[in-house]
């Protein structure tokens, strides 16, 4: 980690605002191709790579001044693999706007990242940020977190526009964690809605699930205050309040009586919240940490209760004082 702080990189902030940068994205989904859209709104040129395409991985990383990766996460561990083959430079920035943990190492990401490029800067790109809407030009804002501040701040500079507004942090694990914790908050909350519970039933359950985050994510090595930004509670409010989120699309199918396997074959795509959902309570487990909201989502997607049991599970919990709700 030392070294992310100390080593030099591609591009500064300065050059970011002044000079075209390389950049090359993996993974043209709808996420990668959104960010792709961004930085060529600032002139920069953006090559975007998929594992589908013409361009090989060596040639699409050649000369870029940042990789940015925006693949699944189940294509994280092997994209690095990848990457490590083909001697990256020390210098080159490396982005991570994934959001999940890694089934067989529990890790993050950028946790992945940062094992496999050790002397290179790791930033996290994370935020409230539904693809649909940032390919409509409408605004939105987000965080671009590292231990290495140069370079957060260069690609705070590389994404930040008119309608696109980048903040810097120094936590990129809370950043990461927030973004990836609230994908299965979102799945009970669409589960909530999909009952028709109501927006006293939906607003209980966000404001329990935050402090749920917080206690994981600062156990896990977050700090405290990134869990009520941009990148913890802005991200859960965007991604538990709108039908374009596929997490939330999860819960409210299943509330509605479909199978797991019918909604997902629905969406058409990854809804990372249940692989996170199974990962987060093996660490819970592991490291005994309180995970009521989490659990409940748990049970449900591997069919142990049914929706309206997994409500009446959580309602039916010992009677404590509010302040008690960060400790559990």
């Amino acid at each position: 980690m030392d070294a992310n702080v100390t080593s030099p990189i591609s591009i500064d902030a300065e050059q970011a605002q002044k000079q075209s940068a390389e950049l090359t994205i993996l993974g043209a989904g709808a996420w990668g191709t959104a960010l792709a859209s961004l930085v060529e709104k600032n002139n920069h040129t953006v090559c975007l790579w998929s594992r589908r395409g013409d361009i090989s991985l060596a040639d699409a990383v050649k000369d870029a001044h940042v990789i940015l990766s925006a693949v699944s996460m189940k294509g994280v561990p092997s994209v690095a693999a990848q990457l490590k083959k083909l001697n990256i430079p020390p210098e080159t920035i490396i982005v991570t706007a994934t959001k999940g943990l890694d089934p067989e190492t529990t890790r993050t990401p950028s946790q992945i990242f940062h094992d496999t490029f050790p002397d290179n800067p790791v930033v996290v790109l994370s935020g409230p940020n539904l693809s649909k809407e940032i390919e409509r030009g409408l605004p939105a804002a987000t965080v671009a977190a590292s231990s290495h501040p140069e370079a957060a701040e260069a690609v705070q500079y590389l994404f930040s526009s008119d309608t696109f507004r980048v903040y810097s942090s120094p936590d990129p694990l809370g950043a990461e964690l927030g973004g990836t914790l609230k994908n299965v908050i979102a799945i009970a909350v669409g589960i909530c809605e999909g009952l028709d519970l109501g927006s006293n039933a939906r607003s209980a359950l966000m404001t329990r699930a935050l402090p749920e985050m917080m206690r994981i994510g600062t156990h896990l090595g977050g700090q405290a205050e990134t869990f009520i930004g941009l990148s913890g509670l802005g991200d859960m409010l965007a991604t538990c309040t709108s039908v374009l989120s596929r997490n939330y699309r999860v819960g409210y199918g299943l509330a509605q009586g479909k199978s797991l396997d019918q909604i997902l074959e629905e969406l058409g795509s990854t809804a990372e919240g249940v692989n996170t959902t199974n990962v987060l309570v093996k660490i819970a487990n592991r490291e005994g940490i309180p995970a009521p909201i989490s659990r409940q989502v748990y049970r449900l997607l591997n069919g142990k209760i049914t929706p309206q049991e997994a409500v009446e599970a959580l309602m039916e919990r010992d009677l404590k004082a509010e302040a008690c709700l960060l400790t559990e």
